[in-house]
């Protein structure tokens, strides 16, 4: 260290003498110093406040130059230089050394910017300023056909620059993007995919911008998707995989390149890994099966390739993802019913499903996970029930099938995600008549059902408990049903339901509570005045911004309270005559006759 001293002062001297010679030796010490112990060079170097001589030493024809650069690129290793060496000014000198013609001062350059702006909010601040990111990417751009060792170096090097100036920056990396740097990259990667340092380079920088919204269309213009498949296909080490399936899961958000990938065969590659891994108990094996079976299920969210896959239900990919539900593995059940849920997406795919087997493969997956089960399995296969539920003709193959009772086993789970889809599925299957009824009678589920009505914290849950409430009145125009739900304290939930600031929500209870006052009116009378079902017609009759379906059925609901002396009055109390007049010249046809209807009716009634 004696001897750093001595060269530290040496070279305050030979620096401004520009001697090359002793200036070289001063400069092969130093990094020899540092190739020994960085850290504490560094210091030295930091303490005796030389740093702003390098930027004078940073010219282009002196033959010391990449030697200036790689200590400066050394120091730069240490979070406590980088901001040292912005302020000491050699940012700019840098930036200038990056139009040399020599490919040495441009490695030992490129590798300096880039530790510089490693985590450092100043040193990319700095390099953005100067205009360096522009000047690396056209060099990617016109060096990136060349194959020589020395070249490739230069592009990793290069890459890795950029990626250190963008990372975790979302307007330096949508600047990279402008630059239309992605396109260089991608071929990049096509040309050079047996250089593994430079491949894994670029596999950091798409990772990196594949995060961003904007990147997609870019990506989706390149030929990225036939470019990774095929690097897939010839990695065995689970690392190198591991890299490539993190540029694949952002990617694959997009619909275009979802397409892309399957058509460049990424499905057949994910499917041998399930085959590989499935009974594998190796940490890694479980990591990287549910890495491909997830990516599976993420490629089937896109409807061109998702249909590509299903093939009329004949495909080979359809029925390898049908044989994970059976399966033992749990991450492959979910897997297998979140791409049945996916598969289910038009009423062609549901019907043929179930034409076909499925729910039956999906109700013995339910049965597995009835007693403390799987949560996640429950939801995937309760969200495939649901979606198959929406075709008009699966619905009877389906309740005798025995979905229902299927279904009903699950209503004592607390799991939010679970309930909602079992009332989602509930109410999917309940538009015949004889389904409704029966479900309507069943006291344990309508008293589940007022119970999640006040599930505050989970609107979700509470909005299609409310919703299924209602549809078991209509659908059912039961007594019974109607009966049950009184008894249970179901009416105040219909009335705020009512009020919800969803009209479809609004209109299913108030043509739900028009059937209560139409058939069982003497026995839900009590809860319909005690929940202010009145004031509440009033309030939707005189809001102007109640659609006009609301405004239609709550006078029909009017005119079947009549029959209550005790709702009747509430009507007379309320002067209801003036809101309903008004209405008679509303825009709406059926609007103004309902108020005319209405108003011969109240007027007889007064």
């Amino acid at each position: 260290m004696d001897n750093l001293s001595d060269t530290l002062k040496k070279l305050k001297i030979t620096a401004v003498d520009r001697t090359d010679d002793s200036l070289e030796g001063c400069l092969d010490c130093l990094l020899q110093a540092l190739a020994q112990n960085n850290t504490e060079t560094s210091e030295k170097i930091q303490g005796s406040g030389i740093l702003h001589l390098f930027s004078s030493l940073l010219i282009p024809q002196s033959s010391c130059t990449a030697k200036v650069a790689n200590i400066i690129a050394e120091l730069a290793k240490n979070e406590f230089m980088r901001i040292p060496c912005v302020d000491a000014g050699l940012i700019s000198p840098l930036v200038q050394l990056l139009n040399s013609k020599d490919q040495e001062v441009l490695l030992q350059t490129g590798r300096a910017l880039g530790n510089i702006c490693y985590d450092s909010h100043e040193g990319r601040s700095a390099v953005d300023q100067a205009g360096g990111a522009q000047i690396v990417v056209d060099h990617l751009r016109s060096l990136c056909s060349r194959t020589d060792p020395a070249n490739e170096k230069l592009l990793t090097v290069f890459c890795g620059m950029l990626m250190n100036y963008s990372n975790e920056n979302d307007s330096l990396q949508a600047q990279l993007i402008n630059m239309g740097v992605i396109p260089t990259l991608v071929k990049l990667l096509g040309i050079h995919c047996q250089n593994a340092a430079l491949t894994e380079m670029c596999l950091v920088a798409f990772g990196n911008l594949a995060e961003l919204e904007s990147s997609k269309e870019q990506f989706a213009s390149t030929n990225i998707a036939e470019e990774l498949v095929k690097l897939f296909k010839k990695q065995i080490e689970h690392d190198k995989r591991e890299m490539i399936f993190e540029v694949l899961a952002p990617l694959a958000e997009n619909d275009a390149i979802k397409l892309q990938l399957v058509e460049a065969g990424l499905v057949e590659c994910l499917l041998e890994i399930v085959q590989q891994k499935v009974d594998s108990d190796k940490e890694e094996d479980i990591a990287e099966l549910k890495t491909a079976s997830d990516l599976m299920v993420l490629l089937l969210l896109g409807d061109e390739s998702m249909q590509k896959l299903f093939e009329g239900g004949k495909g080979n990919v359809f029925q390898r993802v049908l044989s994970w539900i059976p399966s033992n593995n749990h991450q492959l059940q979910l897997a297998g019913a979140l791409a049945i849920a996916n598969f289910a997406r038009n009423d062609g795919n549901c019907i043929h499903m179930v034409d076909n087997g499925i729910v039956e493969k999906l109700m013995d997956l339910l049965d597995r996970h009835v007693e403390d089960g799987n949560v996640t399995v429950q939801h995937a296969a309760l969200s495939a029930l649901r979606n198959l539920a929406i075709p008009v003709v699966n619905k009877a193959k389906m309740l005798s099938a025995g979905v229902t009772e299927a279904v009903l086993k699950f209503l004592k789970s607390e799991m939010p995600p679970v309930q909602f889809k079992l009332l989602g599925t509930l109410r999917m299957l309940i538009d015949a008549q004889e389904a409704a009824e029966q479900l309507g009678k069943n006291v344990k589920l309508v008293e589940r059902l007022v119970e999640w009505c006040e599930a505050k914290d989970h609107a979700g849950v509470m909005g299609e408990s409310n919703r299924l409430l209602s549809a078991l009145i209509r659908h059912s125009k039961s007594k019974d049903v109607i009966k049950t739900i009184v008894q249970s304290g179901g009416i105040k939930h219909l009335v705020t339901m009512a009020t919800s600031e969803h009209v479809i929500m609004q209109n299913e209870a108030l043509v739900a509570l028009a059937l209560i006052a139409a058939l069982e009116l003497g026995t839900a009378e009590k809860d319909l005045e005690s929940a202010k079902l009145v004031q509440i017609l009033h309030r939707l009759l005189a809001d102007e911004r109640s659609a006009p379906e609301i405004k239609y059925n709550s006078m029909v609901l009017i005119c079947a309270l009549m029959g209550s002396e005790s709702l009747h009055k509430e009507v007379q109390d309320l002067a209801f005559l003036d809101v309903v007049s008004k209405l008679r010249g509303h825009e709406n046809k059926s609007v103004a006759q309902q108020a005319s209807l209405t108003e011969q009716r109240l007027a007889v009634e007064s």
